[in-house]
């Protein structure tokens, strides 16, 4: 079993879930800088895209700066040759691990037999992770997932996964028909550990992590102490606060929010406006807006500031904006 980078890690691992248009590297970047976690995931990116014309557009999504080691490089697909290919680019590019994304509940991406569909194909979900070990070289490969699609199958699932021996598997704590209508069902995650623990009894362990309605690091700790998992894996608790993973002890001020949100939004117009492809902005400045919801909250006037920096068409007037509220 190749660990990489995995077994120098303190447990319980502390990890960056990735979120399409949230987690690109701009935020990556804010987030590395005030608070790092122990592992962050690049945007999930198309195995078949990356192997196709469209390549260098997608590119992009797998930039990433050193303060952001150790890295993970996400894919998602249905052709194992294909990450074979990607695995490969991995490497190429410098990233310190590959994870497979089994777990989305995208209808798009679930017609092409990728994300969560994989859950009901478990040979070939095999067959693609040995193909990504297989052009992984070094690099530890490891698999993002669901406890099951319809219903939970999680132990007969997580069984297809352990044979690979790749080297982590992350459970989120729902069926994918469950999407987030109902509660993380962390027993199930108590019983992927035990499930782990006997299926590689004497050998080397794969690693488990658990995700779902987990938006503290105090959280994260209980979880980890309840269940006996590796790692804890936070989505929607970095919305607006890029400090989650520092372990500040008090609440960040508004003026330090939003000198930090000026920053994030400076550095992704660097990164996706100014940018260009083939003459046109990498990503739209709406992408950016989605933030500010969440940087933005919970003191006088926040509704007002919102509804003002919805209406900014680029990093200036968002501080012009915001210069005006403090004046």
């Amino acid at each position: 079993m190749n660990l990489g980078f995995w077994a120098q890690l303190k447990k319980p691992i502390m990890a960056l879930a990735p979120m399409a248009n949230v987690t690109d590297a701009a935020f990556r970047h804010i987030i590395a800088n005030y608070g790092r976690p122990d592992v962050l995931w690049t945007e999930f990116v198309s195995c078949d895209g990356l192997c196709s014309e469209g390549k260098e557009r997608l590119l992009v999504d797998l930039k990433f700066g050193e303060s952001e080691r150790p890295i993970v490089a996400q894919f998602f697909g249905a052709t194992p040759e294909h990450f074979y290919k990607c695995a490969q680019l991995a490497q190429e590019l410098g990233f310190d691990g590959i994870d497979i994304n089994m777990g989305c509940p995208d209808r798009s991406v679930e017609k092409q037999g990728a994300g969560a569909a994989l859950i009901k194909n478990p040979y070939l979900a095999q067959k693609i992770i040995y193909e990504t070990m297989r052009g992984a070289g070094t690099l530890p490969v490891s698999v993002k997932t669901r406890i099951g699609y319809t219903q939970n199958t999680l132990h007969e699932w997580l069984k297809y996964l352990l044979e690979t021996e790749c080297a982590a598997i992350t459970i989120h704590a729902r069926t994918r028909k469950e999407m987030s209508a109902v509660p993380a069902r962390w027993d199930t995650i108590r019983e992927a550990v035990e499930i782990r623990d006997t299926f590689c009894k004497g050998k080397e362990k794969t690693l488990v992590l658990g995700n779902g309605d987990v938006t503290t690091i105090a959280e994260a700790h209980a979880r980890a102490q309840e269940t006996g998992v590796d790692g804890i894996m936070i989505g929607r608790g970095i919305f607006g606060n890029p400090w989650l993973f520092s372990k500040k002890e008090k609440e960040v001020n508004i003026k330090e929010r939003l000198k930090v949100m000026i920053e994030h939004t400076k550095l992704f117009e660097e990164m996706y406006i100014k940018n260009t492809k083939e003459g046109c902005p990498i990503k739209s400045f709406d992408v950016m807006k989605k933030h500010y919801k969440a940087y933005i909250n919970g003191f006088d006037g926040a509704k007002e500031l919102r509804i003002k920096l919805m209406e900014a068409k680029n990093a200036e007037e968002v501080a012009d904006i915001v210069l005006k509220y403090h004046s």
